[in-house]
């Protein structure tokens, strides 16, 4: 595999830059929309609530 050049790195890095915005917009929306339905916390809620449940699963 051949190096790639500092322009063809440059397009890596601004590519994979503007795929972590999307993807911190998106955490972001959802993280508010579970608070908005009543997950005081957000994402955390709902990663402790799904944790619960599959420990008292295995119970």
């Amino acid at each position: 595999m051949k190096p790639k050049s500092i322009k063809e790195l440059k397009q890596t890095i601004a590519k994979l830059e503007f795929q972590n915005d999307q993807l911190l917009a998106e955490l972001n929306y959802l993280n508010r929309l579970l608070r908005s339905i009543g997950f005081p916390e957000g994402l955390n809620s709902v990663k402790k609530t799904a944790e619960e449940l599959l420990s008292q699963d295995k119970n």
